[in-house]
């Protein structure tokens, strides 16, 4: 039983940054590590960025690569998001999960998702 809580989203202009954090309840011990993932109205939840639990392995999607930064804290159990250069395309609700499947990029391989925050970005 894991609880996450999304913070950090919010209004920003294109080319500016946020930073995503996502603090989690209770350690998520089965699982691989943790992930990002949005979602845009009507859209399924796409894969943004996942992190191992020892933080060596990073993963990111092609349109996010280079821009955006995932890491994660073990001692205050959170997991963060650093994005910058931001476009108006990232604009959507973000959530964090615990990856539990082995495939990286795919919305089943997560689970225990958190409430969402929700980046906007203007042109």
């Amino acid at each position: 039983q894991v609880q996450l809580v999304e913070s950090g989203g919010g209004l920003v202009q294109a080319g500016g940054s946020l930073r995503l954090s996502c603090a989690a309840s209770v350690r998520t011990v089965s699982s691989y590590g943790m992930g990002w993932l949005r979602q845009v109205a009507g859209k399924e939840r796409g894969f943004v960025a996942a992190i191992t639990w020892s933080g060596s392995g990073k993963s990111y999607a092609d349109s996010v690569k280079g821009r955006f930064l995932i890491s994660r804290d073990n001692a205050m159990n959170t997991v963060y998001l650093q994005m910058n250069s931001l476009k108006p395309e990232d604009t959507a609700v973000y959530y964090c999960a615990a990856r539990v499947g082995a495939t990286v990029t795919i919305e089943r391989s997560y689970a225990s998702w958190g409430q969402g925050t929700q980046v906007t970005v203007s042109s």
